[in-house]
């Protein structure tokens, strides 16, 4: 299977080799690392590995957790191989070579993209802040990727910024406004793999969505608001 794992760690000549001689080690077969953050004399790194099924996940992270100044943030399956630095701009190529079907080409590829689980748009009525909870509020799923439950379990969603947020379930939500229309695009990650739970979504993996986000709003325009109203009419 393919893990995703996140790990932090010093900042320093060495300590990179060494936490990949361990996974090594351990048997899993680095395929991408990827920096998220430098801070501070510290590092934050993905590394996606192939990791054989028959062997438990805790002989990995225990090898980790012995590294001087090492901490496992996360670990949790993803899906397929890691893509290449041109994934997105393939994936907006797609968007745009078939805008009528482009929202669902988006949403159906973004859980892959990013090692989630799920993700979704959920439209916000336009009145949503002078609006009590429970009195229509709510936002309305508009459409989930082939992944998702059957009822996604939406966050509290506004359509101002995009931003994360963290469930007391264990589920982590990153959310990013079209701009039009009240569509939010939500992705959602949970599926730890061991004892370790998923990591959140990083700024760097928000920033990213966003940036999709923002990309594909100006390449399908009035197609958004076409599905906003379709949303709220069925709502009503």
């Amino acid at each position: 299977m393919v893990l995703r794992i996140r790990v932090s760690l010093p900042d320093r000549p060495g300590t990179l080799g060494q936490v990949a001689r361990t996974m090594g080690v351990a048997g899993a077969d680095i395929v991408q690392v990827v920096v998220l953050e430098r801070l501070a004399g510290r590092a934050t790194d993905d590394f996606t590995v192939f990791w054989p099924g028959t062997t438990r996940v805790e002989r990995l992270l225990a090898g980790l957790a012995a590294i001087p100044g090492v901490q496992v943030l996360g670990a949790w399956r993803a899906m397929g191989a890691p893509t290449g630095g041109g994934a997105d701009a393939e994936l907006l190529a797609q968007v745009a070579g078939n805008t009528r079907d482009g929202l669902a080409t988006l949403v159906d590829a973004l859980p892959a993209l990013l090692a989630a689980d799920w993700a979704a748009v959920a439209v916000v009525p336009a009145d949503w802040a002078s609006r009590p909870a429970g009195d229509g509020g709510q936002p309305i799923l508009a459409y989930a990727s082939w992944q998702a439950p059957p009822a996604p379990g939406l966050p509290p969603v506004t359509p101002l910024r995009a931003r994360v947020a963290d469930g007391q379930d264990g589920w982590h939500h990153a959310m990013a406004p079209f701009g039009r229309a009240g569509l939010v695009l939500v992705v959602a990650r949970g599926d730890g793999a061991g004892p370790l739970p998923a990591a959140p979504f990083h700024v760097t993996e928000l920033d990213r969505i966003a940036q999709l986000v923002r990309a594909a709003a100006v390449i399908l325009g009035d197609r958004l608001d076409l599905v906003g109203a379709a949303s709220s009419a069925i709502q009503r």
